[in-house]
């Protein structure tokens, strides 16, 4: 593998995943929980796995700023069903990395402790540090219970050489404007018979529904964590969707294609033309640098209803198990990793990295922090000479403030598959939209009751 490929995986692994920690607990919410500034012994982390440029330089400055500390990390990758084995069996670590989505099911659990004093102890302001949308992601029962970092905006990359061809312009591709886009696609699609050959507009359905619902309107969890997937304005995303899909051979045709992409590779979609336009994580940006001279590329927001710039959040985490030992340890080491001079330390180590790596492009890092990536931006994300790659680094930077939560669950994750169940029935003409709705909402709401019967209260 080449300096440039391993760079391709390390941005996909830590853009997406952090690439840094992990652990679990057991034991009562503990809302009373008190923490201390005074760190000191063994600090045990799980799921330190692939740490990168970036993970390395954070690790190395919260190491630095704990001094008496010892640092203990299993490089296991964190996975559910290992964690509430660990949580039954005892066997628990101090600090704990997973997918923000977690983070409501096992607070309501009793599993995980809330931080408003972990903060509070260090003098950091939750609401100061993070976009709104990522305190919201970690946030329930009127507690915040992790430690938020990165965060990957989606967005629509597009493929100006397929558009130019196609007689399509950037102002064409404005989800907003649903006949208009629809026009665009049409325009843009070649088939085969009745095998796509070029996409005119993939949506990446499965993997952004959250966009779509929300950015149209609608709502997938209220402020209670109660699902709200049956929420009238839910229908209307995805009869947009269905669409899409429709103007360009149906969802079955269009995902058997996909499934062929090389998207991680140098035969991508974007190199062999298979898309006109494509929605995208921030990270994907970083697998297409080392293609910078075989592609065509710039960017749009996804436009809400209204017409305005929209992003849903995603990304990871760090909690602390409510029978975690070291506690105090745990809160200082995840506050020192999310820190604006961690922060900075990644940013010099990832600059140093591509300064070395001929051709290499600096898109910057979306942390979680809008203060991190205002001085990540300005300080190494410069001109590439490439006015398209330039378009679409700015895009991103330019849609990350206007980032929407999903909302936080007791349920979330069988909210999500819920969802997921309306969505594929939706897509492939099984049920209408309102009806795969309303079925996904009676299954989500029996997770919900369950979830809120076994929930562990705040205290």
């Amino acid at each position: 593998m080449t300096v440039r490929h391993r760079l391709i995986a390390a941005a996909s692994i830590s853009l997406l995943a952090a690439g840094l920690l992990a652990g679990c607990s057991s034991g009562s919410s503990g809302g009373s929980t008190s923490f201390s500034k005074n760190a000191s012994g063994t600090l045990k982390a799980w799921a330190f796995d692939n740490a990168d440029d970036v993970g390395k330089a954070r690790l190395a400055y919260a190491k630095s700023h704990l001094h008496g500390v010892s640092i203990d990390l299993d490089q296991t990758t964190f996975d559910a069903q290992k964690f509430t084995t660990r949580v039954a069996s005892g066997n628990v670590p101090d600090v704990v990395q997973m997918d923000a989505q977690f983070v409501a099911t096992y607070a309501a659990q009793g599993l995980i402790t809330p931080l408003d004093k972990c903060y509070q102890a260090h003098h950091v302001s939750a609401a100061s540090t993070f976009y709104q949308s990522v305190k919201d992601d970690v946030s329930y029962d009127g507690h915040i219970w992790a430690v938020p970092q990165f965060y990957q905006p989606p967005a629509i990359i597009l493929n100006t050489r397929v558009m130019d061809k196609a007689g399509v312009t950037p102002a064409d591709i404005n989800t907003s404007k649903p006949d208009q886009l629809i026009s665009a696609i049409k325009k843009m699609y070649v088939a085969n018979g009745d095998k796509p050959v070029t996409m005119g507009f993939d949506p990446v359905a499965s993997g952004q529904p959250g966009l779509w619902l929300l950015g149209y309107g609608g709502q997938i969890i209220d402020s209670s964590g109660k699902p709200t997937l049956n929420d009238s304005k839910n229908v209307k995303g995805l009869q947009v969707l269905k669409r899409i899909y429709d103007a360009q051979g149906g969802y079955a045709a269009d995902k058997s294609f996909t499934d062929t992409f090389d998207t991680f590779g140098k035969k991508n979609q974007f190199v062999k033309d298979q898309v006109g336009a494509q929605v995208d994580n921030q990270w994907y940006v970083n697998v297409l640098t080392p293609y910078i001279k075989q592609v065509q590329i710039s960017a749009v927001p996804f436009y809400s209803s209204d017409g305005k710039p929209f992003t849903v959040t995603s990304g990871t985490a760090f909690v602390i198990p409510s029978a975690a030992k070291n506690k105090d340890a745990a809160c200082a080491w995840a506050l020192s990793l999310d820190s604006m001079g961690a922060w900075k330390a990644a940013g010099a180590a990832r600059a140093k990295t591509l300064k070395a790596t001929p051709g290499a492009v600096d898109t910057g890092l979306f942390t979680g922090s809008p203060k991190a990536d205002a001085y990540i931006h300005k300080t190494y994300v410069k001109p590439t000479g490439n006015a398209g790659f330039d378009k679409t680094i700015e895009t991103y930077y330019d849609v990350v403030g206007n980032g929407k939560s999903i909302g936080t669950s007791p349920a979330g994750q069988q909210i999500q598959t819920e969802l997921q169940n309306a969505l594929q029935s939706t897509l492939l003409g099984s049920k209408s939209p309102s009806a795969a709705l309303k079925d996904a909402q009676s299954a989500a709401m029996n997770a919900y009751r369950q979830a809120v019967k076994n929930a562990t209260p705040s205290k």
